[in-house]
């Protein structure tokens, strides 16, 4: 009986006399670009699809991309040298590619006596199991098979296949087709044209009278890199205060690690150009005592962006995720809790038309929900005062009773500069209800008026009163006048006003209002 064996990578692979070590005392920065959108971006579905191995081109999909600066010294002899520049990321885009000579004695000498590339290419057939086999058709290779007693048979001969997870052999007894996953091979040598890592190779022109040795500088974009930013917000006993900790998700699946490397973050819209095919997506506690003792990012305005700066070095490694601060951990920033009833439900969709919604019907549904949210100044005066990268928010609250940190909801926020007001939405009260009608409607089509009512019914269940702020839009014509209300409104723009109301304990409120529509 056959024992299965897997075939593994390692078993393949053979030694090779390939001279193309990297040169010494690498130093290496990059700069990390995200296009990711928090609501769908899952780090880890993309970290399991590249170890499973399910989709080789995955990782090209990542939203967002990297700019590599790798510095290394390299001896180069006059006239025309080949130099294989190796460990460089899977996804590099070559066509990016720039060499500068940064060593001291380059800095003031005219540019003909410095080196230069004259031709390059990127070599990036990399060794496989199927791709080392595949290169073995009408090549003599050894198959061991392992034995139920503990032996084993070797099958030597010419392979004619290899398709579907078989191989077929010509021994000199006639034909063997093997399970590949039951057997291990052994192969004399590595085919030619294939390597072990990415490698960029250029033919270097070095003038006759230049040092020998040089420092060299290489630039390069590479996909397969990104970074998300994610928030803990935790709010204090009666909801006005609140410690804050920002994290950053680098995610790396440009197949390679960065050893003790410069990081920096660029958080904003960068415009990029989309190639054809292109993937087109336009513990708390703990964590919050790590982030304000850890090394976070240093911010600084840069161009139109934000630039993040870790000032550290760092290992970024290959095939992972890691967590770093974005900034230490900011206690007791001023919140306050918000409930605000939008009378819409979320079905509900409406657009600003050509002409006017004249149908008595459009936007009658009723939405009972009221939604909480959590609101606060992006201000110093107030206790932040930072520029903020898109992400996602969790809000915790701590219970009393045992002193644990409880998940009451979570939300995303779009880049927000200094002093922007930002609103978290984290659930609907559940004490607190709605309820929106229509009381009145008419329509003169000759005149082109028409005048509506409604009324809004809040209810509140709890034992203390709420305040609660009603948002009406205005969505059936872009010229309107409120002719009559109950309360105080505050127009926000040009389709929508707010009406902000306290509901008494254990009882109801309503606002009722009047608009009247001319075209």
């Amino acid at each position: 009986m056959i024992r299965p064996l897997p075939l593994s990578l390692a078993a393949l692979l053979v030694t090779t006399a390939l001279h193309a070590a990297p040169p010494q005392d690498p130093d290496v920065s990059l700069t990390v670009y995200s296009s990711a959108d928090p609501r769908g971006f899952d780090p880890q579905q993309f970290i399991a699809q590249q170890r499973a191995g399910y989709n080789p081109n995955f990782a090209s999909q990542v939203p967002g991309f990297g700019v590599i600066r790798d510095t290394r010294t390299i001896s180069l002899k006059p006239d025309v040298n080949t130099v294989r520049f190796t460990d460089v990321a899977a996804f590099i885009d070559p066509t990016t590619v720039s060499f500068a000579d940064v060593s001291p004695h380059a800095r003031n000498a005219k540019p003909d006596k410095l080196p230069s590339i004259i031709e390059q290419s990127f070599q990036f057939d990399l060794v496989s199991p199927e791709k080392l086999l595949n290169k073995y058709i009408d090549r003599s290779i050894t198959a061991r098979i392992l034995l139920a007693d503990g032996g084993h048979e070797d099958v030597t001969g010419s392979l004619l296949s290899n398709t579907q997870g078989q191989l077929v052999i010509q021994t000199g007894a006639g034909l063997r087709i093997l399970q590949r996953s039951q057997v291990q091979l052994k192969l004399a040598d590595l085919p030619g044209g294939l390597i072990t890592r990415p490698t960029l190779e250029w033919l270097v022109q070095s003038p006759d009278d230049a040092p020998r040795d040089h420092r060299i500088r290489t630039t390069y974009q590479t996909g397969g890199i990104t970074w998300r930013a994610d928030y803990n917000l935790l709010l204090n006993q009666d909801d006005t205060k609140a410690d804050i900790s920002a994290w950053v998700s680098l995610m790396n699946l440009s197949g390679i690690a960065y050893e003790n490397a410069k990081l920096k973050l660029i958080a904003g819209d960068v415009q990029r150009v989309p190639s054809a095919g292109q993937y087109d997506r336009r513990r708390m506690e703990k964590s919050m005592m790590m982030a304000a003792e850890s090394a976070a990012f240093e911010e600084k305005e840069f161009f139109e962006y934000h630039l993040y700066t870790l000032p550290r070095r760092t290992t970024v490694r290959n095939n992972a995720t890691q967590q770093i601060a974005l900034f230490p951990a900011v206690p007791d920033v001023n919140v306050d809790k918000v409930l605000l009833y939008n009378g819409l439900p979320d079905a509900a969709h409406w657009s600003i038309a050509r002409n006017p919604h004249l149908d008595k019907n459009f936007g009658n549904q009723s939405n009972k929900k009221v939604d909480v949210y959590i609101r606060l100044d992006n201000s110093e005066e107030d206790g932040l005062g930072k520029p903020l990268p898109k992400g996602k928010v969790r809000v915790y609250k701590r219970d009393d009773a045992d002193d644990s940190l409880e998940f009451v909801g979570e939300d995303l926020i779009d880049h927000t500069a200094k002093g922007a007001q930002i609103l978290i939405r984290v659930g609907n009260a559940f004490d607190v209800t709605g309820e929106r009608t229509q009381t009145d409607f008419s329509i003169d089509k000759r005149g082109h008026v028409i005048t509506e009512s409604y009324r809004i019914k809040l209810n509140n269940a709890k034992d203390n009163p709420v305040n609660v702020v009603v948002k009406e839009f205005l969505y059936r014509w872009h010229n309107w006048r409120i002719t009559r209300q109950s309360d105080d409104f505050k127009k926000i723009d040009s389709r929508t006003i707010d009406f902000e109301v306290q509901v008494p304990a254990e009882s109801s409120r309503q606002i009722e209002y009047t608009v009247r529509y001319t075209w």
